[in-house]
């Protein structure tokens, strides 16, 4: 419960707080402009990320194999476009890195060991 408040509640709350403390900096003009060119840039990247793994996938699955490890970049992916599109730059910069490959497999084989955990034990629900 603790952990849900914080993503609903603190986490825009200190979004808020940056882009004030930023607007502040360099002005109301171009932090509104930053928010916006993020947003298409991640917009646009998410794009071409999900499609390029989306021909993986079905790469994967023509040649008969479970492509797991590939939906698991899809759902980073998937999540990563999600989150640019809200505004603030904890978010944009969380975003980019599910978007870009080499960041993202960080975070790809911490999720990976978490269902292999699950597996492992047979516990069926997700808590973070």
């Amino acid at each position: 419960m603790t952990k849900l408040l914080f993503i609903f509640i603190g986490i825009p709350l200190l979004e808020l707080m940056i882009l004030i403390e930023l607007g502040r900096e360099i002005g109301f003009w171009p932090t509104i402009f930053l928010v916006i060119v993020t947003g298409f840039l991640g917009a646009s990247l998410a794009r071409s990320q999900g499609m390029w793994i989306w021909m993986e996938i079905q790469h994967e699955l023509q040649q008969g194999n479970m492509p797991a490890d590939k939906l698991v970049d899809g759902l980073l992916i998937l999540v990563g476009g999600i989150v640019l599109l809200t505004p603030g730059l904890l978010t944009d910069i969380f975003g980019f890195m599910l978007l870009i490959p080499v960041t993202r497999k960080l975070f790809k084989t911490a999720i990976s060991r978490k269902f292999r955990e699950m597996a492992d034990t047979g516990r069926t629900n997700f808590t973070m």
